[in-house]
């Protein structure tokens, strides 16, 4: 019984392993083939093998279609965002466009409106600063701005306060700022970028999908890449203007000539020459460039040729003193009479905002002398020259001030060999740029005083005066002060003496001990200019026999 018991056990041992067996291999059939068929029929070898190779057949090809249907729809979603964020730009210039200002034009153009009662002294100081005086190149601005002159870009050009950023203004008034885009210059490429950016709303944002993704990092491309991208854009809504209205669009850069006169300043001004050249012979962009100074007139006129210089002068003396009357009648109240008027216009001449200063206020001589004492101050703050009792560090700023005085001092002698009606016609005494140059013996000089406003250069006559008819009457005030012409002198005297020690070389000798000294030997060899001198030590006794 013990046997059979132990037999007994041994079999049905054998028969639990047989049907774990059993259980593992249908579980692995069901692993391969993926189905309940396939897990019930195990008994089969070889069919099972064959399901279990299609099974991995089909999952391989349902992962690679997984994967390109992946890449389809990131790619179609990609190409979407691309498609949609290059119309979004395009919009959005399109309407930096539009009828109406941006932020930077609203600011310029929200002046008060004109007198409401032109008997009320109240109302003097909302008056706009030129809407009483006439101005003859309005009408050329206005077709500039307008668009209905095309073929060419242009260079407003003049000096400070003669009323060219207002006329442009006025002209964008008149159409609603349609087709225009304006904007400040600044030194800082980098802000010329951003203002850029802001004036035909574009924001500089990458072509590429990865945008779809992220944020873009920091910009890695340099200022001027990023104006060349812009000019891009607004040349395909240039496109569609012509189509639509048949004028160009009209970019107003005011005070162009705060650009540096550098590497990256000149770049800049090429890009921006380059392309207006090539929008002007297309007739797809107006470009506008406002300048208060010559170096700008000079960089453009190398490679221009399609390049208007439109100058802004001073109002001619006729319409300023009818103005003029006219304004004072029509504020205070008072017939002002024509000897009044010309002096103020023989102190200030027809520069447009000393005559809105002089126009408000209540004496209008007292105005006047209070401007030309203002130029004159500012002329001796800038280029006063210090004397015989000079200081060797002032050597470089003194030489430009004596530059200023003597260029000062022979428009003044100009001056007394015009004619009177010359001078009453308000006309100031010029010299040609070339012996300008050549008065102050340095080419670069006269550039510098065009930038602090002590003179001007015509670009048309390549002729240099003086600033204003007041800083004229500084230049004869200051000249005309005792003891002037001998300052001056002593002055250009010391300047030539620091040179002169700039250039000489000073020769030490140390280590005499006793009572020794040396003895200098001047050479001239024959047939050649090179003086020779040698130096030989004597000694102490040596020198006593000698004695």
């Amino acid at each position: 019984m013990a046997r059979f018991g132990r037999t007994s056990r041994y079999r049905m041992t054998r028969s639990v392993l047989r049907r774990h067996c059993i259980l593992l291999v249908q579980r692995a059939g069901a692993g391969l083939s993926g189905s309940p068929r396939n897990r019930s029929s195990v008994s089969n070898d070889d069919n099972g093998g064959g399901a279990g190779w299609r099974s991995a057949s089909s999952k391989l090809l349902e992962g690679g279609a997984t994967a390109l249907g992946s890449v389809f729809v990131l790619g179609l979603a990609g190409y979407t965002y691309h498609w949609y964020y290059k119309s979004l730009v395009l919009r959005k210039m399109e309407n930096a466009f539009a009828p109406g200002y941006s932020s930077l034009e609203l600011a310029a153009l929200g002046r008060q409106p004109a007198l409401a009662d032109p008997h009320s002294r109240s109302d003097v100081g909302n008056v706009e600063d030129d809407d009483w005086i006439p101005r003859t190149e309005q009408a050329i601005i206005d077709d500039i701005v307008d668009g209905s002159t095309q073929g060419q870009y242009h260079l407003v050009t003049g000096e400070k306060g003669t009323g060219k950023t207002s006329m442009l203004l006025k002209a964008m008034k008149k159409i609603d700022g349609d087709g225009i885009a304006m904007l400040e210059a600044h030194p800082d490429l980098e802000i010329f970028r951003v203002r850029l950016g802001k004036a035909l709303d574009y924001e500089f944002h990458e072509d590429y999908i990865g945008s779809l993704f992220s944020f873009k990092g920091p910009r890695d491309t340099t200022p001027l890449l990023d104006i060349e991208r812009a000019f891009n854009k607004m040349e395909k809504i240039a496109l569609k203007r012509q189509e639509k209205a048949g004028k160009p669009l009209v970019l107003i850069i005011n005070g162009i000539h705060l650009l540096q006169d550098d590497e990256g300043g000149r770049h800049l001004l090429e890009l921006i020459q380059q392309r207006a050249e090539l929008w002007a012979a297309s007739s797809l962009v107006n470009v506008v460039l406002n300048s208060d100074e010559y170096w700008i007139t000079e960089r453009l006129m190398m490679r221009a040729t399609r390049l208007r210089v439109l100058p802004v002068r001073d109002i001619p003396k006729g319409p300023a003193i009818a103005a003029l009357r006219s304004f004072r009648y029509a504020a205070f109240q008072e017939d002002v009479s024509t000897d009044i008027l010309g002096q103020v216009y023989d102190k200030v001449g027809g520069r447009l905002r000393f005559l809105s200063q002089i126009a408000k206020s209540p004496n209008m001589i007292d105005a006047c002398d209070s401007i030309c004492e203002k130029e004159k101050r500012w002329f001796l703050s800038q280029c006063w020259i210090l004397g015989k009792e000079m200081d060797s560090n002032a050597e470089g700023q003194q030489e430009f001030c004596a530059a200023a005085m003597v260029i000062a001092k022979a428009l003044v002698e100009r001056e007394e060999a015009m004619g009177e009606d010359e001078k009453r016609d308000g006309r100031l005494p010029q010299i040609p740029l070339h012996e300008a140059r050549q008065i102050v013996t340095r080419a670069d000089f006269i550039q510098h005083h065009d930038h602090l406003n002590i003179v001007t250069i015509d670009p048309h006559s390549m002729m240099v005066q003086a600033d204003s008819v007041a800083m004229q009457n500084a230049f004869r005030e200051v000249c005309g002060q005792d003891g002037f012409e001998e300052h001056l002198q002593a002055t250009i005297d010391r300047l030539d003496e620091l040179e002169s020690l700039g250039r000489t070389r000073e020769l030490t000798i140390k280590d005499l001990w006793g009572n020794g000294a040396y003895r200098a030997v001047v050479e001239r060899q024959e047939g050649r200019q090179n003086t020779v001198v040698s130096l030989r030590a004597i000694p102490p006794k040596a020198d006593k026999a000698q004695a």
